[in-house]
């Protein structure tokens, strides 16, 4: 094997390793930005009731809403 050769192994394995550990990373600690958005809003917030016309509300659309967006 030429040093080259080695060289690319060594690289290519190198990688895989950065790539497995992120991940494991990610999922034995995640950052807190993958459960909410940048409202902080929890992304699997079910709708809330409109007490006026009794549907559905999007809570990122009430915030919307109060901020004047």
């Amino acid at each position: 094997m030429s040093i080259a050769r080695l060289f690319m192994h060594f690289y290519s394995w190198s990688a895989l390793a950065v790539v497995v550990a992120g991940l494991a990373w990610m999922l034995v600690s995640p950052p807190p930005s993958m459960f909410v958005d940048r409202d902080g809003v929890p992304h699997l917030t079910p709708k809330v009731e409109n007490p006026a016309t009794g549907e559905g509300v999007s809570v990122n659309e009430l915030i919307r809403h109060y901020r004047g967006d």
